[in-house]
């Protein structure tokens, strides 16, 4: 049997920040993805086979745009990725890019930085006007 019997199909789309490798540019792009989600029985007709190999699948994403167009310099770049294919499952658990930024600079010890100190206002900008003469 088709393995598209199977599934219901679903597009979507997910956002994800890649870098241009001509202008080195990081930003976000929409990605077009088809969710399959599995049926909640198998199609009529099926065989024993094809229901051991229903009993064994899962939900996931299949990712339909291989490249995008770079929102600065206009080139096209392929996605840096070898995830063509998601399992749902495994996509649940992922913690967002902050996070992981956070945890990474704790485990290592380092610090947040900062935020610069801001110079302080010359006397002419904070003092209170008189009016108009």
């Amino acid at each position: 049997m088709d393995e598209r019997a199977f599934f219901t199909e679903k597009p979507e789309s997910r956002v994800a920040k890649y870098q241009c490798p001509k202008c080195r540019r990081t930003n976000e792009y929409s990605v077009r993805w088809v969710r399959r989600a599995k049926k909640d029985r198998p199609p009529a007709g099926a065989g024993d086979e094809d229901r051991a190999k229903f009993a064994k699948l899962r939900d996931y994403l299949l990712r339909l745009e291989d490249e995008v167009t770079c929102k600065t310099c206009g080139k096209k770049f392929e996605i840096p990725s070898q995830h063509s294919l998601m399992f749902v499952d495994q996509l649940a658990g992922l913690p967002n890019d902050d996070e992981l930024e956070r945890e990474i600079s704790a485990a290592s010890g380092e610090e947040e930085p900062a935020p610069p100190a801001k110079p302080a206002l010359p006397a002419r900008f904070t003092r209170k006007s008189s009016g108009w003469k």
